[in-house]
């Protein structure tokens, strides 16, 4: 065993892991997709990036569910690329299959922005992926991490803890 693979063999498991209560996840935004020949590889199975494209879908639409524009964000200087990524696919998904991107805000800690997903068959009896996603504020003028969220960045941010929690 070379001294990358014992080193990795020694990492704890990834948190995307973890499944959601049923409950729980009743709660979170619904994305719904339908796999198209663009999203699959040569087999007819969806690609693996193209689940990350969904998620990143599912949190702009809910974003634009509460009223808030991406690109209203962007305008105010903020931009919220992704920092850290963790994905677990538990399922293939076929051409054709209907699926619902299930998406939350877990938390906002300074300017980090956690979200959760669970990719889900329409009756909510298959579970596909799950993944986790921590955004950053960057400030678009300096290219530098901002030191603490604008305040209408956060007031947006909070009316979705608000979302989430009803």
């Amino acid at each position: 065993m070379s001294e990358e693979q014992a080193r990795q063999s020694q990492l704890p498991p990834t948190s995307a892991i973890d499944t959601p209560s049923s409950q729980e996840f009743e709660t979170w935004f619904e994305y719904p997709v339908r796999v198209q020949p663009h999203h699959t590889d040569y087999a007819g199975i969806v690609w693996h990036g193209t689940y990350i494209a969904w998620m990143e879908e599912a949190r702009i639409e809910l974003l634009r569910s509460i009223g808030i524009d991406f690109a209203d964000l962007v305008t105010l200087g903020c931009d919220l690329p992704v920092v850290e990524l963790s994905v677990r696919y538990h399922r293939v998904i076929e051409l054709g299959t209907a699926v619902i991107v299930k998406t939350r805000m877990t938390e906002v800690t300074g300017v980090r922005i956690n979200w959760d997903y669970g990719i889900v068959s329409t009756d909510k009896q298959q579970l596909y992926t799950t993944a986790k996603v921590t955004l950053v504020a960057l400030d678009r003028e300096r290219g530098k991490i901002m030191r603490r969220l604008p305040a209408s960045v956060q007031d947006a941010l909070t009316r979705i803890s608000t979302v989430n929690n009803n």
